[in-house]
């Protein structure tokens, strides 16, 4: 029997490349984007569709009784994906604004899992996987709203996978450093969009930050690679490569899903592995001062 997976933010990135990988090993992929183009670009490359914005509750319900609808009930992994990144000092960060990022990267996350919970309990089986970030567990200066919406994500997903013990369900988390995508280039607009920062006291700061995401997302690639394109796009030198491709993240869903023991956690990228070491072995102090370095 076919396999079916829904994965969300599927517009480019670690949710196309995913969604195009996963097709390819014989899984039945149902891709969920925001924009119509979008859907028509997935649809177009062969995949199932369903829209999704995981900031609109209607949407998140919709989403969830059409998969059900396409896949009879049942449906084998849920593969959380689509987020964005709200750039800001948090002494400039508006309530609003840090409330937009938990809807898109948290609550949204969870209403859409626990619809589709029930049909994994009914057959006594699934596979959760979230994508989270190193930012889950290890802060950097100028993400506060990010890295709160990761660390709350890591505390529910942890949660989840012990209240999901024994049930058949397992519940795992990836966690990327730098990867290829279109995420910087979302991660400026949304700072130009949702901080005054020209009357910030930090204004000077946040000029030099915006040029550097500048840098970084325009030499960043249009952000449809699928596996094969990504993996060559890397490389194999034996040099440790700070941004990898979205194919590093499909290989950890591949075993997540795959698996009959699949990781709790998958820590993707040399910087995310540094950050664990970092954090299981150094002092506070020297952890913070890594951190500091990170800015």
């Amino acid at each position: 029997m076919t396999r079916s997976i829904l994965i969300t933010g599927c517009s480019s990135g670690i949710g196309y490349t995913c969604a195009v990988g996963m097709k390819s090993r014989g899984w039945r992929v149902i891709a969920t984007a925001r924009k119509p183009a979008d859907l028509d670009m997935l649809a177009g490359e062969g995949l199932e569709t369903v829209k999704l914005d995981y900031t609109d509750p209607a949407s998140i319900a919709a989403c969830a009784d059409d998969v059900l609808a396409l896949t009879d009930g049942k449906l084998d992994a849920l593969f959380n994906n689509g987020a964005y990144g709200q750039p800001g000092l948090v002494e400039d960060l508006p309530t609003h604004v840090l409330r937009a990022q938990f809807e898109a990267n948290v609550f949204g996350w969870h209403d859409l899992t626990t619809r589709l919970l029930p049909a994994m309990h009914e057959q006594s089986s699934g596979r959760i996987v979230q994508c989270s970030s190193v930012l889950g567990f290890m802060a950097a200066p100028y993400r506060g709203a990010y890295n709160a919406s990761k660390f709350a994500l890591e505390g529910l997903t942890d949660t989840l996978r012990l209240e999901l013990h024994g049930s058949g369900i397992h519940v795992s988390s990836i966690q990327p450093g730098p990867i290829r995508s279109r995420f910087t280039l979302h991660a400026l607009n949304a700072l130009k969009a949702n901080i005054d920062h020209e009357n910030s006291r930090n204004n000077a700061l946040y000029q030099k930050r915006i040029a550097e995401l500048e840098q970084i997302a325009g030499e960043e690639p249009a952000g449809l690679e699928t596996p094969d394109q990504s993996a060559r796009i890397t490389g194999n030198g034996w040099k440790p490569v700070y941004r990898l491709g979205p194919d590093a993240v499909l290989d950890c869903l591949i075993h997540a899903t795959e698996s009959a023991n699949p990781k709790p956690y998958y820590r993707v990228t040399y910087t995310t592995r540094l950050a664990s070491l970092a954090r299981r072995f150094l002092p506070d102090r020297l952890q913070y001062k890594l951190m500091l370095r990170s800015s």
